[in-house]
């Protein structure tokens, strides 16, 4: 990878490049990032989740489906990701449709997950009004009581989305704020990539 990330002609090779550099120097969750959604009045929403998956298709993530971000994104198929490499003083952003992942990488990683997690899922009515803290742990013990020592199987509202990007900018900071800035965009997720650089 060049050192002058201007000169890249694809994003996903250049976005592996920062995310390796800054799976090496964060001190915490470099897989961070903020997903913006909008709700069905086009009120805009963000929240911090974890990217789960890399691939030639996208960026994913695993929620609630009957969450407040499950629910807006019901609404619009539609999101956008930052990650914020503070370290490293790089930015990107992330923009496109979303799709569900299918069934089968949903189960994989749920089963991938550790138990109490996996309990978690199914005790948490996500997003949704919560009486006490004692409502939680017992909806805890509740499911942990009837899973036993048995699998645990994910829930039906708990699902995998892939963010299809068709934008993706670079940003990286430099002196006196002239910042280095470039977007990669296409018309359509699976449409060929065009690059420009834009001032800071």
């Amino acid at each position: 990878m060049t050192n002058d990330f201007t000169d890249a002609q694809e994003p996903f090779a250049l976005f592996e490049h920062w995310f390796a550099e800054a799976s090496a120097k964060e001190i915490n969750d470099p897989n961070a990032m903020c997903l913006a959604t909008v709700d069905k009045d086009g009120l805009p929403d963000a929240r911090m989740v974890l990217l789960k998956g890399l691939e030639p298709r996208g960026f994913v993530f695993y929620t609630n489906s009957e969450s407040a971000k499950g629910n807006e994104l019901s609404h619009t198929m539609k999101a956008a990701l930052i990650f914020h490499w503070k370290s490293l003083r790089r930015q990107v952003r992330v923009r496109g449709p979303v799709e569900m992942v299918s069934a089968e990488e949903a189960d994989a990683y749920f089963a991938s997950r550790p138990r109490d997690s996996r309990i978690g899922a199914w005790a948490s009515k996500q997003s949704r009004p919560l009486e006490t803290r004692f409502a939680l742990e017992k909806a805890v013990a509740r499911e942990a009581a009837r899973f036993g020592l048995g699998e645990v199987p994910r829930p039906p509202h708990w699902n995998g989305y892939r963010i299809r990007p068709v934008q993706i900018e670079f940003w990286h900071d430099r002196p006196f704020r002239l910042h280095d800035r470039v977007t990669f965009f296409r018309d359509e997720p699976d449409g060929a990539w065009h690059k420009e650089r834009l001032y800071p």
